[in-house]
């Protein structure tokens, strides 16, 4: 089966079987042409972490609604792309007929991945971030893949100013006391996402 199959079997079963065209729609959008990261395959990947850390997770049809929509809108030059994704899920789940409250929850958790900062209390949160950021540790060829994937998505920009800000953003990262908010991906990911991001940041200072 392929991936784009998969996503809309997994949004049918979440979203119901009247909800294809939706469905539809989103992988549509994780398709367009100027992506090479944020596309169906990250998102079929943030699934997959999403159910391995669901019994860290209040409320695993949110955290999972919110995986769908958290990239649905996507351009590398802007910076409103979790705005627009949050208001996309505002508008299409309640035309769906999906409860308020849901679509509320739904709609923080994807302003939330604008900065991947949930309160130590917010465990739908911690879920959703922690799967966004389970990228992070993967295996040598699966990160080579994935900054290889991010570059191209700036291509546009020159090379010194993209590995300045790369190395901007890893660094915050590698600041942060934890990359991981649950104790789960913690044990899982950490260590490996520590040592990926350090080897990265080597590479950009040569």
């Amino acid at each position: 089966m392929s991936t784009d199959a998969k996503l809309l079997e997994r949004w049918a079963a979440l979203a119901g079987p009247g909800a294809r065209t939706v469905g539809e729609d989103l992988v549509r959008r994780y398709r367009e042409p100027h992506r090479r990261y944020h596309t169906v395959e990250h998102l079929a990947a943030m699934l997959a972490v999403i159910d391995d850390l669901a019994e860290d997770a209040d409320d695993t049809d949110a955290v999972r609604y919110a995986a769908f929509f958290h990239d649905a809108v996507y351009a590398v030059d802007r910076g409103d792309n979790e705005e627009r994704s949050a208001e996309l899920a505002e508008t299409v789940l309640a035309e769906l007929g999906v409860e308020p409250a849901l679509v509320a929850e739904v709609a923080r958790l994807v302003r939330l991945t604008a900065g991947h900062a949930p309160e130590p209390d917010d465990r739908n949160g911690a879920v959703l971030c922690d799967a966004d950021l389970a990228v992070l540790a993967a295996d040598e060829s699966g990160y080579a893949a994935y900054t290889s994937a991010v570059r191209a998505e700036y291509a546009h920009i020159p090379d010194e100013l993209f590995r300045r800000g790369r190395r901007a953003v890893l660094e915050g990262l590698a600041q942060l006391p934890h990359l991981f908010r649950t104790a789960t991906a913690r044990v899982r990911y950490e260590a490996k996402a520590r040592a990926n991001l350090a080897n990265e940041l080597a590479a950009l200072a040569d």
